[in-house]
């Protein structure tokens, strides 16, 4: 057994040791002065790396409770949602939408592709809609979706713009108010170098305006931005994530997220490079902004889930599965958050040995060096 162990899933991720050591701090009350203070800045610094005005919602639960406060807050049972489905998060959306009663109709891709702005503009001009759930990233293929342009597909068929960025905020660029996405959501363990065990949401001006009178209670928006005016908020925070988060925000913001999405554009590109220099192919598309997670197709006959185990178990080397229809067929390699090109080149060379092993004709002592080569190239508009 390893001793040794490393993380390259797309969450949760590594943890920077600043992050750690602020979550170490000493318990404090929620309603002391001096957790205030580190309230504050994490709901501002949320703001910017949201890159909206409005104010940032947070939430003591995982991303999956982000995505229901939006079916809850927005829609009634019998509202007709668009919900755009190219991925295990975009049926999550299809399933947390009919769990809520809502009209649901389904944009459904295969796995693996990408939807387009066209799709959904003609969707809704034969089937009106309230809202467009649609995913920025969608972890389980690797596929990044340009937001942007299905948002204003939505606006143009009367709809609101709901988003799920979960793996994408801090990856990959999103600008809320800039792209005029209605609701933005997200989580902690993503690109956040934080834990799992924070949501957030920012909700537009145009969302406020036409929330559902649905009952709901714990996830009720509009408790939580009540109480967040007054730095306070409407059940007990999760005090010690919060502090690491507040610290995981301000090195975000420190480095830049311009300079944060490029990186991670250049970490995508090694990985993506290291992988086809070893002979495998790609899942995921083969473009820069895949820069959240890179899904590889196991060689033929060698289940992934083999190569994962061996890395696990022989290496302290943790990949993701497959999921869904995927499982046994590809394996995921995330580079989001706390990484840098060494940790590519580490997952890189594991997965070779392991290939190896197990029977597969790849090509060795390739990969490192040409993902090496790839990370140093100038990132592409």
């Amino acid at each position: 057994m390893a001793s040794k162990k490393y993380l390259f899933a797309p969450g949760p991720t590594p943890v920077p040791p600043q992050v750690l050591a602020a979550m170490a701090e000493p318990i404090v009350h929620h309603r002391a002065a001096d957790f205030r203070a580190v309230y504050e800045r994490c709901l501002e610094r949320l703001r910017q790396v949201f890159r909206t005005e409005q104010d940032v919602l947070l939430f003591t639960s995982s991303g999956t409770g982000a995505m229901e406060s939006a079916v809850a807050n927005l829609l009634a049972p019998g509202d007709p949602v668009l919900a755009i489905a190219a991925g295990g998060f975009g049926e999550r959306w299809v399933q947390i939408a009919r769990a809520y009663g809502c009209d649901v109709d389904e944009l459904a891709y295969e796995w693996g592709e990408t939807p387009s702005a066209e799709d959904v503009a003609a969707r809704l001009a034969a089937r009106p809609a309230r809202v467009v759930l649609m995913t920025q990233s969608e972890t389980s293929t690797g596929v990044v979706s340009d937001v942007r342009a299905l948002a204003a597909a939505a606006h143009e068929g009367g709809a609101l713009a709901v988003c799920d960025a979960i793996s994408s905020l801090g990856a990959v660029p999103l600008a809320m108010d800039d792209w005029e996405i209605d609701v933005v959501l997200s989580g902690s363990q993503k690109a956040l170098m934080t834990p799992p065990g924070l949501a957030m949401v920012a909700v537009s001006d145009a969302a406020w305006e036409r929330l559902s009178e649905s009952p709901r209670f714990y996830f009720d928006w509009r408790k939580t931005r009540d109480a967040q005016a007054k730095l306070d908020a409407p059940f007990t925070p999760a005090i010690s994530l919060i502090a690491g988060l507040e610290v995981a925000l301000g090195l975000l913001l420190e480095t830049g997220l311009d300079e944060a999405f490029a990186h991670h554009a250049r970490l995508g590109r090694a990985c993506r490079e290291g992988i086809k220099a070893m002979g495998l192919e790609l899942f995921s598309p083969d473009e820069e902004r895949s820069a959240v997670v890179t899904a590889v197709r196991s060689p033929e006959g060698i289940d992934s889930d083999d190569v994962l185990k061996s890395l696990r178990d022989r290496w302290g080397v943790t990949l993701a599965p497959g999921q869904g229809r995927l499982k046994g067929k590809v394996f995921r390699i995330g580079h989001i958050g706390w990484y840098d090109v060494f940790d590519i080149t580490t997952a890189l060379a594991a997965v070779e040995l392991v290939l190896a092993e197990l029977g597969a004709d790849v090509e060795r002592g390739v990969a490192v060096t040409r993902a090496l080569e790839a990370y140093s190239e100038p990132v592409t508009a």
